[in-house]
């Protein structure tokens, strides 16, 4: 399994990855910041608050580990989208210790605010993209999901 994790990639498939994550880097960072016009709040927080929906009942170690973020930090974060009124913190009935996660309705609103501005502004964008460009994307989104997938299993480095 070490040879698998430390076996470097092809130079030219290397450089056809550089590539792709700048472009997916400027998608992102360009639809962080219309979000973040519209319904300001840290990307990290806005992070937690999306696995949070997507993986109700989650505890703060969980999300800590999805997110590769310290435990601490993840609860600092916790403790702000809950006075936020974004995200509730419940004690398991089995262990008093133990806190799950979930979403709001204010935080599902927020959520689904987040989404509709990125998919309009990601609409209007490719409305104004030429056909061949909006085929080659409709076409790539496939390997693209594919892609992901594969990055899924591969070993934390």
């Amino acid at each position: 399994m070490n040879e698998v994790r430390h076996q470097a990639a092809d130079p030219g498939v290397k450089a056809e990855a550089t590539e792709l994550l700048a472009a997916i880097g400027a998608i992102r960072r360009v639809a962080r910041r219309a979000v973040r016009n519209a319904a300001p709040l840290p990307p990290a927080r806005s992070e937690l608050l999306r696995l949070a929906a997507r993986r109700s009942g989650l505890s703060v170690a969980e999300a800590a580990r999805e997110l590769r973020l310290a435990p601490n930090s993840v609860s600092t974060m916790v403790s702000q989208l809950a006075a936020d009124g974004l995200l509730t913190r419940e004690r398991t009935a089995g262990d008093g210790r133990m806190i799950r996660l979930s979403v709001t309705s204010a935080g599902a609103e927020r959520i689904a605010q987040w989404r509709d501005v990125r998919a309009e502004m990601t609409g209007r964008a490719l409305e104004s993209a030429g056909d061949a460009d909006r085929q080659a994307i409709r076409l790539a989104l496939p390997a693209l999901a594919r892609l992901a997938e594969e990055m899924l299993r591969l070993p934390d480095s």
